[in-house]
């Protein structure tokens, strides 16, 4: 546990290059992001009750990092808008790995997660790849919105879901190669449910994440994701996919048995809620055109209260 004993002075100092006065403190900063992380009720949100007290601030601040990039890339004003925003944002994470806070173009609305973050990379040892990978991933949505076969979308789950797995197990002191290889299973997988299970919203912004070989092989085109009611071949499409993400999160599951108990409960339980999606998937005929499959909080609370009890 030496990463947790690091003297948390380093990063406090680190950040006083950064003209914020007061505001820019350390205690402000994780103030900022335990306020965005509880703001929305997602997966890596409702995962942080299962973990120790004194885990889930690094967590909130790896959730702000990932919450504020992946707006910049989904709700900017245009793609070009996008592309700039995270060109400051990809700035400003070089620049907190550098230890030099405000060397980049400012971007005052989001110093707080960088404040934060940079406290977590020091006491964690964290590695900037993860990082780049999802901004490269988040720039990537910008331009490219086809896949051509299953390989390609590997590579981007590669880039948009792994790294986050993967630094989750840098916050467990875990992270070797094998531990890695099952985390990137599982995040692939949850990826992937999400994929199908958003497929309506994502081709409302001009995107289609199925592969272009499959849609050929089951007789898909782009005009059936317009229709109400989805098709009977994007169906049997779906079909398949949901079979191959439920393979990709049943492989991961053994990765619980090699983390620290307290990280198991939220590896079982981000398994097990792919797993879910992927059955209330199931459950609608896979009409996804038809309506957006999801879990209620009954169902959430469910899954969490059966990890806390290790009954996943």
């Amino acid at each position: 546990m030496s990463h947790l004993q690091h003297n948390r002075e380093t990063a406090k100092s680190s950040n006083h290059d950064c003209p914020l006065g007061e505001e820019g403190s350390l205690a402000a900063a994780e103030k900022e992001t335990r306020r965005l992380a509880r703001s929305h009720y997602e997966n890596f949100v409702v995962a942080s009750v299962l973990l120790p007290r004194g885990m889930r601030q690094p967590f909130y601040n790896l959730y702000a990092f990932c919450r504020i990039a992946d707006d910049l890339a989904d709700e900017s004003s245009s793609r070009q808008a996008a592309l700039e925003q995270l060109a400051r944002f990809q700035d400003r994470l070089n620049a907190t790995f550098r230890h030099r806070t405000g060397v980049a173009a400012p971007t005052p609305q989001h110093d707080h997660v960088f404040i934060a973050l940079a406290d977590t990379i020091d006491r964690f040892s964290l590695p900037q790849q993860p990082f780049d990978d999802l901004l490269d991933a988040f720039r990537q949505d910008q331009t490219k919105t086809r896949y051509a076969d299953f390989e390609e979308l590997l590579d981007y789950c590669r880039r948009s879901a792994n790294p986050v797995g993967r630094l989750v197990l840098c916050l467990g002191q875990c992270l070797d190669d094998e531990s890695a290889a099952l985390s990137d299973q599982i995040c692939t997988g949850l990826q992937l449910a999400n994929f199908w299970q958003d497929i309506s919203r994502d081709h409302a912004v001009g995107r289609i994440y199925v592969p272009l070989d499959a849609m050929q092989r089951f007789g898909v085109s782009e005009e059936m994701f317009r229709e109400r009611s989805t098709p009977v071949e994007l169906r049997k499409l779906l079909a398949s996919e949901c079979e191959r993400a439920d393979e990709f999160l049943r492989r991961g599951l053994p990765l619980a048995e090699r983390v620290p108990r307290w990280l198991a409960r939220d590896v079982r339980l981000f398994a097990h809620g792919g797993l879910a999606t992927l059955r209330a998937i199931q459950r609608i005929d896979f009409d996804v055109l038809g309506s957006r499959p999801t879990l209620s909080r009954l169902h959430q609370a469910g899954l969490v209260a059966r990890a806390a009890l290790r009954l996943l």
